[in-house]
């Protein structure tokens, strides 16, 4: 059956245009990795390797230095967590996109700037909502820094299943009992959406923008053959990396607040960082949500290695964007090439 005669709002069309997402992205993850994992250290301002951030420079030492202590597998660290969830992510956002994008837009005269924007939008959100906790596991396994075990998978989600559980746990001194630490303790599977909130404010901008871009370039570039395979795959590559570039520069600010957020369980334990706490902290320049020396990096911004660099006011929630950059450009090019090239082999 040729891709002009399959229904686009059937079983079928949706589960192999969701099968191509999911390889799209697996290899676009892949071809990334180590970026990913530098980007989130920079992000959740590691303290290991805060003194690397603000340079462009300080990617490749930081890689360096990742790679020094722990091989190839440091810079994978987190990435089978990370092929685990972008599978799921990556299929159900295409699919996603495909499907609203029906809806919205079921014939040319219907293709409008803003349909685009909320078709990619609503998208992002769809998958977001499904394989957020496996995204929130990802980026603790990216995070540990001090360990002289490779985290895995299962430990990482047990660590933040029992996280202010265990025994013999002290908070510190200006930890005052919150509601949110009761909340936790009764519904532990909470501790796995931290962040969860920003992180669907901060989707609505980048996958609406990244989808808007992609649609309407190819629409212009190419309308006769509009959604259909036909582009090169080397034009699927650049209408993909100039889509990256305007999405992430669009939602960068809520994704370093969605990382602090994410890792408030190690910074913070047995609190819940609101937005308002983490924008502040992140504008003083300090390292996470809570008060000024507390959590990871609690001594001023000393560390073992010396003073970190800290960066504040508006810069402090860009931090990371270089190498996201270098990251996004990438993966987003090669996402939506792999997609087209696997829509094309699924006959979608």
């Amino acid at each position: 059956m040729s891709t002009s005669t399959r229904d686009k709002r059937s079983l079928d069309y949706a589960l192999r245009s969701g099968i191509a997402g999911g390889v799209a992205g697996c290899v676009a993850k892949t071809v990334v990795a180590p970026l990913d994992r530098v980007k989130i250290l920079f992000q959740a301002s590691n303290p290991d390797f805060q003194k690397y951030a603000g340079s462009w420079s300080g990617a490749y030492k930081a890689g360096r230095a990742i790679y020094r202590d722990g091989g190839v597998r440091g810079l994978l660290q987190g990435h089978s967590a990370t092929l685990l969830r972008i599978f799921p992510y990556a299929g159900i956002k295409f699919m996603a996109y495909d499907q609203w994008r029906a809806l919205l837009m079921p014939d040319s005269a219907h293709e409008t700037n803003v349909r685009r924007f909320t078709a990619g939008a609503l998208a992002g959100l769809t998958s977001v909502t499904f394989t957020y906790p496996l995204e929130l596991i990802r980026v603790r396994m990216a995070f540990q820094s001090r360990t002289h075990t490779r985290p895995t998978f299962l430990s990482a989600m047990m660590n933040i299943y029992h996280e202010n559980a265990r025994t013999g746990h002290r908070p510190p001194r200006q930890y005052t009992p919150s509601p949110a630490r009761t909340l936790f303790q009764r519904f532990p599977v909470l501790k796995f959406y931290r962040g969860f909130t920003v992180t669907m404010v901060g989707m609505v901008p980048y996958a609406g923008t990244a989808f808007l871009t992609w649609d309407f370039l190819r629409a212009h570039f190419y309308p006769s053959t509009h959604d259909r395979t036909t582009p090169s795959a080397a034009a699927n590559l650049l209408i993909g990396a100039l889509s990256g570039a305007l999405a992430q520069t669009a939602s960068y600010p809520f994704e370093v607040v969605r990382r602090r957020m994410q890792v408030g369980g190690l910074t913070s334990p047995g609190r819940w960082l609101g937005w308002g706490e983490v924008v502040r902290a992140i504008w003083r320049g300090g390292p996470g949500g809570g008060a000024s020396g507390s959590g990871m990096g609690g001594t001023g911004g000393m560390n073992a290695n010396g003073p970190a660099l800290r960066v504040g006011g508006w810069r402090g929630f860009y931090v990371g964007l270089g190498i996201g950059y270098l990251k996004i450009v990438p993966m987003t090019a090669v996402s939506f090439m792999v997609w087209q090239w696997a829509k094309g082999v699924l006959d979608v």
